[in-house]
This record gives structure tokens, sequence and C-alpha cells, in this order.
């Protein structure tokens, strides 16, 4: 079979695992049939568990396979990564050492496909797109870490065919199953968050590619590894010698592979007023700051400006990214805690503390300021939020974490919370940013044709022609 041909099972296991519960005194089977798995009496048996192959098993891929097997809802059955005699995949082998190992995703697909239920993809942000797509053409599951894709198009195509295809898709902005998912969407229903104009993102914890990146000339060249799969790992992206400053990890530092802090931290700390707020995709985005700036690695500061249009009842919107160690946010000064001074006893407003990512969101009546990932938001000043305390709705209930999420909705039992339908769109905003921030300057985008209509260079950046001999994942 090849690995573009789409299989045809006999037997749809997705819809076994949705019906296994009326047949299970038939079809259930003690779990060392299944790649000596054990089930505890709090676990599923095997054979109503999700059959998992985890794309990337290293450093962030490591953590989030750890996570989706510890919901007890899927088998691991495949480990692949292009680099299997790295340190960093050590850990997720062992755990699995049952699993079958592959260095290339597409041979995988070929061996296993009829066997795959669904994928976790946490390899660098340039692969996701060839993974996920052929993932999908093969009817499976998707699990993809953000940011979605690296370029704007790569993203048009995973939305149009997660649409077509039908599979459960889902980003790993792991907040968006968190606190201040329900909270956000339960205070914008209830009209408590309302005629929001600006808001302020930052990030301003120190980057791989602080202090090297600005004197960069050209990409660095060392020996390869052994074993190491060096094509695969491009996908199609740009060719470049192998070097540590390239892998592990460090290809976030460079534009062609990485997506800054914006693809990094955005996700996680504009996600829920991305969707709430509907703001869908800007009509112009600024450089306002580039300090370091460079042609291959990412500036060491940088502020960009995002203009949102009018949706229907609610106001254009204004968000402005920060990054860089020093780079904070203005912030007005009565945004603070009303407090007592320890020494004088006096009491008075304390300005509110930037110390960790997160946002401040101006609304028209009240003003709320908030972290990334799950962090609920609070109203400030401290005063206001205790004028307005008795009428914020109460967020209660346990609910499903992002990884077990994703499980269940692959097994129809719940929706997945952070779909290509919702995750893509987020993140075309973060890939117009970088066009922003790579290139200087303001670009004015279309949101209607999907053009940036003012800069010639920076709309050919929204869809890159992809490395010769991978067209294909293209025209999936």
């Amino acid at each position: 079979m090849s690995p573009m041909t789409k299989p045809t099972n006999t037997l749809n296991r997705r819809k076994f695992l949705k019906r296994s519960t009326l047949f299970a005194s038939f079809s259930i089977l003690p779990s060392h049939f299944v790649l000596g798995q054990k089930s505890s009496d709090d676990q599923l048996p095997p054979s109503e568990r999700v059959n998992l192959a985890a794309i990337g098993i290293g450093n962030q891929g490591r953590g989030d396979l750890r996570n989706l097997f510890a919901s007890g809802h899927c088998n691991v059955i495949a480990l692949c990564d292009v680099d299997l005699k790295g340190a960093h995949t050590q850990e997720s082998q062992t755990n699995h050492s049952k699993a079958r190992r592959f260095t290339d995703f597409r041979k995988m697909f070929d061996e296993m496909g009829d066997e795959i239920d669904a994928v976790l993809i946490a390899t660098p942000d340039h692969s996701h797109f060839c993974i996920a797509m052929l993932a999908m053409s093969l009817g499976k599951h998707v699990y993809v870490e953000k940011p979605l894709a690296h370029t704007f198009g790569q993203c048009e195509r995973l939305i149009d065919l997660a649409d077509r295809s039908g599979v459960v898709t889902q980003m790993g902005n792991q907040g968006h199953s968190g606190a201040n998912y329900f909270q956000f969407k339960s205070w914008t229903e209830a009209g408590i968050i309302k005629d929001v104009e600006h808001i302020s993102a930052f990030m301003n914890k120190d980057r791989r590619w602080h202090g090297w990146g600005e004197s960069v000339t050209q990409y660095p060249s060392q020996p390869l590894p052994e074993a190491m799969d060096w094509d695969t790992w491009f996908c199609s992206g740009p060719e470049h010698p192998f070097s540590d400053k390239l892998h592990p990890q460090e290809w976030r530092s460079w534009y062609d592979y990485g997506s800054g802090a914006f693809g990094d931290w955005g996700p996680h700390i504009l996600d829920t007023a991305h969707r709430f707020l509907k703001l869908g995709l800007p009509h112009k985005i600024s450089a306002i700051k580039r300090d370091g700036a460079n042609d291959f690695v990412f500036p060491q500061a940088s502020t960009i400006e995002f203009q949102f249009a009018k949706r229907k009842e609610m106001p254009p919107c204004k968000v402005t990214w920060y990054d860089g160690v020093e780079n904070l946010p203005q912030v007005e000064k009565e945004l603070g805690e009303y407090t007592k001074n320890p020494v004088t006893g006096k009491k008075g407003f304390k300005p509110l503390n930037i110390s960790k990512p997160g946002k401040v969101i101006y609304g028209k009546d009240l003003t709320f300021a908030g972290g990334s990932h799950s962090d609920a938001l609070r109203v400030v000043p401290q005063k206001k939020f205790m004028e307005v305390r008795e009428t914020l709705p109460r967020i209660s209930g346990k609910n499903s974490n992002h990884y077990a999420n994703f499980l269940l909705a692959c097994k129809g039992e719940e929706k997945s919370r952070s779909p290509f339908r919702v995750s893509g769109e987020l993140t075309q905003v973060f890939n117009l940013g970088v066009i922003a921030q790579r290139l200087g300057g303001t670009i004015k985008f279309n949101p209607k044709n999907r053009h940036i209509t003012n800069n010639k260079t920076a709309n050919a950046l929204l869809d890159p022609n992809p490395r010769k001999g991978w067209e294909e994942f293209y025209k999936l």
C-alpha cells in the first residue's frame, strides 16, 4: 500500500470503540493480549482504548505521550522519531518498549496504517503539516502540538482536510481545556467580558536565541549524528546542514523552522480571547519594535500590533504583543492591588505586577488580568473586583483535561476543544505576526481573499513552495 493511498479497512476500529460496550462480554480482551500493557481496576481494557502512534517522542513529545497514556484511554503501539538514538528520546522508548519503532512517518503508516486509530505529532513546527496531512488522508485522528503549522497556507490546507476527512483534531494548547477556557466562555456569555477594544499580551522570559541570534550570518554545520534521519527531519522545509543549533529544540530560533515566541506562547495566552471574542483574522499588522532583527533568527525583543475589525456587536480591537526580557507592556498604574503598605501602614494601590507571561484585557466597564495556559482571569484593580464579585458567574464541575478530551473525542464521547477549525485560525494570526516581525514595517491583510495587499515579499511568505519531492502533501 502506498503511503499516499487511503486504506479501506474491513473493520472500522473507531466504530468498534464506540460500540464495544454493547458487546463487552464478547469483545473485550485481557490486557496482556495488547502489547503487554496491563489494566488497573480504574483503567479501560485495551480493546476499548485508542491505538495511538507517537511521532516526535523527545522533549515536548515525551511529556505529551506521558500524559496521553496516563489518561488510561490509549494503547501506544508505535513510536516514530528521526533521532531514535538521541538521549531525549530514550525515556519514551523505555516506557513503551513493546511499541514498534520508526524514523520515517511514511514508512510507519505504510506498515501499520490499519492498526493505528490516532497520532500524536510533536515534531518541530515546520514538519507538523506533512505528517498531519498524511494522517488525516488515511483517516487517523490527530493531536498536533502548537503552533498548528509553520505557514498561513499550511493552516488553510489543514483546516480544509480536517473538515473533509471528518477525523477528530486537537491542537496542543493544553490550557484550552482548563479553568481559563470555561471561565472566559462563561464570562463572555454572561456579558461580564464585553466591548473589548484593546488587549496587551506579553511573554518576557529569556528565549533560546537571546544573546547570539542577532549576530548570525549563516547556518552553522556539524557532523551528522549516527542513525539520524536528517532528510526526513526537513519534511517540506528548506535544507540546511545539521547543527546542534537546529537539533534538538534549537530549531525554534530560526525563521525557516520555528515560530518564535508567537508560536510558542501565543496559543497559550491569546487562545480564549481570540475564540470567545471572535477576533478572526487581523487586517493590519505592524512591527513597532524589532531589537536585534536578523534575516535568519528571531529578534531579541519585539512589539507587534494587530488590528482586528468590528465583529457584529463587538467593537474593533487592537492586540499588542510584547516579547523580550525587558520589553514589558505599558500598564496603567491604577490597575493594581488595593493593599496596605507593611512599612507605613497606609492603604493604596500597588501597580499590577507583570512577572510572568500573560495578558491584560481592557473592556468597556471592566479590566481583566490573566496569565497563560489554564490561569484564570481576575478583575483589576482589587477594589473593582470587590465591587462586582457577587455578580461574577461561578465555574464548577470537573472536566477532562486536554489529553483525555482528545482521546474521548476519538471514541465519540466528547467533542475536542481545540479542533483545527478553531486552532488553525488562531495559528494564522501568529503566522501573520511572524511575517511582520521578520520583514518589519506594516502589512495590510485582506481576510476575505487571504492576501497581503501592500507587500509582495510578505505575500509570498504566506504560502512558500515546498521542498522538491514533498509537493504531494499539499495536494491531499
